[in-house]
């Protein structure tokens, strides 16, 4: 399992032209499951997320979690992230998730995002997705487990 946090100011995601859901400050997630990803794996890159001290406090520091700002968070499976590019030039995605398992396990990371207080909205699973985002420093964190 793998995401890429952005620290954003605001997400705005479509699908076939229709906003679909949005955010004001706060983060997106990318999240990437892999076959064999567990919801313990969930369980820990959730907490990682919810408890990431990457928003400043009054002397510029990065000392608040997305918790602390009252940040919200845009949550978007995105299988890509799986993909091997150690060989040629295409990636190879034989290590995503199958679609309706990631599909659940993409539902439970954000429900326990919810169980922390956090204001979660979704992309659309499966979809083409348009996503709009103004990105804040920028700071972005890659994590897996």
């Amino acid at each position: 399992m793998k995401v890429v946090i952005q620290r954003v100011k605001n997400v705005k995601l479509y699908v076939e032209g229709a906003l679909v859901s949005k955010i004001a400050a706060g983060l997106c997630v990318y999240l990437g499951i892999e076959e064999g990803d567990t919801e313990t794996n969930a369980q820990y890159l959730a907490r990682k997320v919810a408890n990431l001290r990457i928003f400043e406090d009054c002397q510029g520091k990065m000392n608040y979690s997305v918790l602390d700002s009252g940040g919200e968070i845009m949550l978007v499976s995105q299988f890509t992230l799986i993909g091997n590019c150690q060989r040629g030039n295409r990636p190879d995605f034989t290590k995503a998730e199958k679609p309706k398992e990631a599909n659940e396990m993409y539902l439970y990371f954000g429900k326990i995002l919810e169980e922390y207080g956090l204001k979660v909205s979704y992309g659309l699973f499966g979809a083409h997705m348009k996503i709009e985002q103004i990105n804040d420093g920028p700071v972005t964190i890659i994590i897996e487990k």
